[in-house]
């Protein structure tokens, strides 16, 4: 069954708590919720101001909190990129106590990405060699706690298929698998359809997020990922591609959260995009009971 989740990310720009975001996720009967993971602490987060977690904070308290909204986490966002020269020294640690910290809150999810641009003084080859060399040590964890780690196209190698292909193939394991992304996709110049149909039996989490025409115009091929896209999902020019990328979901019978990604508005825009993604999974959902 697809379930419908959201990130965080969507009211960084109105400054809410992550108890805020936990009451809007109550309020509109939404049961997943997505965030970032901060291995420290943060004026920001200290003061109300951020809707993401702290690897400080007790995980079993927050657990306790959330069962009282009704809410769980689909995954945790830990996408410091591995493929700078700090992945493998602080994008590592970070990682690695996002994998400890997820058991104990009860999440088995957990986001990672590379960065937007090519390494300084690396060939692809040898940065391919130290992420694989990043993400073996990431798995030997993981498998041990039980926490799929995810790999999300957003960067200069997760975007372009046959690079993803490789560091899918990291590790012969069923804990390495992608969140798969509908704008990062379409934004860095690749059909988010054939994307996911390549890797549709690797995917165990989906960001659902359109694209503004004017971004499109502008930038399309020329970026890897959008930060927060600024258009409700059904108003941009990415939604033909969105509901052929469910069609596939419902194919593979996808048993798991679509995580909508969309700047907020402090309610407003993320509502009419949940308004949207709700009668996708629906229909989906509907689909699959009759397969």
């Amino acid at each position: 069954m697809i379930e419908i989740g959201f990130h965080t990310d969507a009211f960084n720009s109105s400054y809410w708590s992550f108890e805020q975001c936990l009451q809007w996720a109550q309020k509109n009967d939404i049961h997943y919720i997505e965030c970032g993971t901060i291995d420290g602490v943060s004026w920001l987060r200290g003061l109300g101001y951020q809707p993401h977690v702290s690897l400080t904070q007790d995980p079993l308290a927050l657990r306790e909190k959330m069962d009282g909204y009704g809410v769980k986490f689909s995954q945790l966002d830990a996408a410091y990129p591995v493929s700078l020269p700090e992945g493998a020294s602080y994008g590592l640690i970070y990682i690695l106590n996002t994998i400890r910290w997820a058991k104990l809150v009860g999440c088995d999810h957990i986001d990672t990405t590379d960065h937007m641009q090519k390494p300084a003084g690396m060939s692809d080859k040898e940065a391919l060699e130290m992420m694989k060399r990043v993400y073996s040590q990431i798995i030997d964890i993981a498998e041990r706690y039980e926490i799929i780690i995810d790999i999300e196209p957003h960067g200069y190698y997760t975007t372009k298929p046959e690079f993803m292909e490789q560091m899918l193939n990291f590790v012969d394991s069923p804990y390495l698998r992608m969140n798969f992304d509908t704008g990062n996709t379409f934004i860095a110049g690749q059909d988010p359809v054939a994307f996911l149909d390549r890797f549709k039996d690797r995917v165990s989490h989906v960001h659902v997020k359109d694209v503004s025409e004017s971004l499109a115009a502008s930038l399309r091929g020329e970026l890897t990922g959008i930060a927060v896209s600024h258009t409700a999902i059904g108003d941009g020019v990415n939604v033909d591609n969105i509901k052929k990328c469910f069609d596939i979901l419902v194919d593979i019978k996808y048993d798991g959260v679509v995580s909508i990604e969309c700047e907020g508005q402090g309610g407003p825009m993320i509502e009419k995009s949940l308004a949207f993604v709700r009668e996708l999974v629906a229909d989906a959902n509907k689909r699959i009971a009759e397969a």
